[in-house]
C-alpha cells in the first residue's frame, strides 16, 4: 500500500466570475469545493491508476468532515488524525483571465496531537510500501517533522518520496535520515543552492554535489521543458511533448504519484521517469486538479523522450 501524508489539508473552493468588482458584492454560479492538498492529489491520481492507497495528516471541524467524506467518496482509506482546531479553507477567485487566491493559515496542531500521529504513523508503516510526503506544514509543528517521518520509516525500509520547498525541504536535506526521492522544481532548486535563477548546466552540477549524494533519486522538473533526474550516480533528460496545458496546478502532484506509483510497480529507471511525468502531462490536460484520463497513458508516453547525459 501506498501511504500519502497531507499534514495540512484544506477544502479548496473556486469561484469563477468573469469579472471581480472590489467593495461591491459579486455573485457567484460557478462554484467547486473539492478536498485540497497536495498530498490527496496525490492520493487521487494513486487511486486513478488502481494503486491500493491511504491518505492521512490532521483534519477537524465540518470542513475535515467533509474532506472525510469525499475520501470515502472516492474509495481512498481515511487514516487522518481528528484534531480540536478547524481544517482550512483555500478560495482561488478565477477572474478576466487571472486567478486570486485566498489561503487560510490553517489550525495550530497541539504537542499531544503530533505525538499521536507519530504513533499512529509508525503503527501503519508495517503495511505501507511507500510514503508520500507533500506540501506545507501546519504550525505547532516544528520545522524537523518532516525528518522525524522518515527516521520513523527507515528501520521498516519504507521508501518516502517527499515534495516539499524552501527552509522544510533545507531542513529536511540537512537531517540524518534521508528521503528516497524528491521532487524540486527549477526555482526550489535554485533556492537550495542559493541562486536566483538556475540554468540545465547548473542543475546537473547541483545533482553531482555533496547536498543530494546520499538521495537515491532526486526530480527536477522543469515544466514544459522536461525534467533533469538523477539515480544514484546516473542523470537523465527528459523532454515532453506539446500540449494545450487546460489547468497544470497539481501536475507536480500527478508526478509524484507516477514516481510512487512507478517504483512499487518495480519499474526501469527509463520506464519510471516515463511513467511519472507521464502523470504530469495528463493532469495539465484535465480541468479538474488532481486527475488524469488513464487512457491517454499510452498516447503520452510514447511521446516522452529519456536519454542519459554524459557529464564527463
Amino acid at each position: 500500500m501506498i501511504l500519502t501524508l497531507t499534514l495540512n489539508p484544506a477544502v479548496d473552493i473556486s469561484y469563477k466570475l468573469d469579472y471581480l468588482a472590489l467593495d461591491v458584492v459579486n455573485r457567484v454560479a460557478d462554484v467547486s469545493k473539492t478536498a485540497g492538498g497536495k498530498g490527496l492529489n496525490v492520493a487521487r491520481v494513486l487511486h486513478q491508476l488502481g494503486e491500493e492507497v491511504a491518505a492521512s495528516g490532521f483534519l477537524g471541524g465540518s470542513l475535515g468532515s467533509f474532506i472525510s467524506a469525499e475520501l470515502k467518496a472516492i474509495g481512498i482509506e481515511d487514516l487522518f488524525v481528528p484534531i480540536e482546531g478547524e481544517t482550512r479553507n483555500c478560495i482561488a477567485i478565477l477572474h478576466e483571465g487571472k486567478q486570486t487566491e485566498i489561503l487560510e493559515s490553517g489550525p495550530i496542531i497541539s504537542k499531544t496531537e503530533a505525538e499521536l500521529f507519530l504513533t499512529n504513523f509508525e503503527e501503519h508503516l508495517s503495511r505501507v510500501d511507500l510514503v508520500t510526503i507533500s506540501g506545507s506544514l501546519p504550525k505547532g509543528l516544528s520545522s524537523d517533522f518532516y525528518a522525524k517521518l522518515i527516521e520513523i520509516s527507515n528501520p521498516y525500509g519504507t521508501k518516502v518520496l517527499l515534495d516539499a520547498n524552501g527552509a522544510l525541504l533545507t531542513s529536511t536535506l540537512n537531517s540524518a535520515s534521508k528521503p528516497y526521492l524528491i521532487k524540486p522544481n527549477e526555482e526550489e532548486m535554485a533556492e537550495l543552492i542559493g541562486k536566483s535563477t538556475i540554468d540545465e548546466i547548473e542543475i546537473i552540477e547541483a545533482l553531482e554535489s555533496i547536498l543530494f549524494s546520499a538521495i537515491p533519486w532526486v526530480v527536477v522538473t522543469l515544466g514544459e521543458n522536461g525534467a533533469i533526474i538523477k539515480h544514484n550516480q546516473t542523470i537523465y533528460r527528459a523532454s515532453l511533448p506539446r500540449v494545450d496545458a487546460i489547468n497544470p496546478v497539481g501536475s507536480g502532484d500527478s508526478v509524484v504519484a507516477g514516481f510512487a506509483a512507478g517504483i512499487a510497480r518495480g519499474l526501469t529507471d527509463e520506464e519510471l521517469i516515463n511513467f511519472g511525468l507521464t502523470m504530469g502531462v495528463l493532469n495539465a490536460q484535465e480541468e479538474k486538479t488532481g486527475y488524469i484520463n488513464v487512457e491517454e497513458i499510452e498516447t503520452v508516453s510514447s511521446q516522452i523522450q529519456v536519454e542519459r547525459v554524459n557529464i564527463h
